[in-house]
């Protein structure tokens, strides 16, 4: 299982706010954990954004976030809507 963890407070101050909001994010969160590669609708991004991944957390929140293998760690870039991309 990984762990989750945000790249800075901005990040973790929106993805409060979202878990204060709606009450399944943290459900998706926890599959987050579990599969970080293909849970939620997981998929790589491409271009600028290019080593990156995201995924679904609600109808219109995604996040952005990269893998690291070596400390089985997720780390959430962004959250918000397509507006992050």
């Amino acid at each position: 299982m990984y762990e989750v963890f945000t790249a800075n407070s901005k990040t973790e101050k929106r993805l409060n706010e979202y878990l204060n909001q709606r009450k399944d994010i943290k459900d998706k969160l926890n599959r987050l954990r579990e599969k970080p590669y293909k849970s939620n609708g997981a998929h790589r991004l491409h271009g600028r954004l290019a080593g990156k991944w995201a995924c679904w957390l609600g109808s219109n929140i995604r996040s952005i976030y990269v893998i690291n293998e070596e400390k089985k760690q997720v780390i959430i870039q962004a959250v918000g809507t397509h507006k992050i991309y």
